[in-house]
């Protein structure tokens, strides 16, 4: 039973969760700061080998028109340099929508700051959520090969 680990990455806060192919399964598990890059690849290793994850899925900002914007290619970008630094096999995975899933899943049950802090980990949750229901990595471009 393979697992991931997935990031919603954001310029302030990286939300990262954990799920596995055999039950479809993701969650929240922290959230991390995108800079230094060195540190946060450093932690999406150590979470990979805590969770024994065997890749990392990276949520991918597509617009509504399926085309790549500039927050699309930071992402992309992201994930090509996480590859490297990592050595996970790192895929990219259409996040569309997966912030706005978080807020109506902690609608009501945090205050504004809290839901902030947790809406990142959500999001990814949702981000892998998606994929694991979805093929997992057998639908999922690397980032060299995504394209708009």
């Amino acid at each position: 039973m393979p697992r991931w680990l997935c990031i919603d990455p954001g310029s302030k806060r990286i939300g990262v969760a954990v799920g596995d192919t055999s039950g479809g399964i993701a969650t929240p598990v922290e959230t991390l700061s995108p800079e230094p890059f060195e540190q946060l690849a450093r932690r999406l290793g150590e979470l990979a080998g805590e969770y024994d994850a065997a890749g990392l899925v990276v949520g991918w900002p597509l617009n509504m028109n399926d085309s790549e914007g500039p927050e699309g290619r930071k992402a992309r970008e992201l994930a090509s340099r996480l590859a490297a630094e990592t050595h996970l096999d790192v895929r990219m995975w259409d996040e569309r929508l997966s912030s706005f899933a978080a807020d109506e899943a902690l609608a009501g049950h945090l205050t504004r700051g809290k839901r902030r802090a947790r809406q990142d980990a959500i999001a990814a949750a949702e981000i892998l959520q998606d994929f694991l229901s979805s093929g997992g990595p057998d639908a999922a471009p690397e980032p060299d090969d995504a394209t708009d």
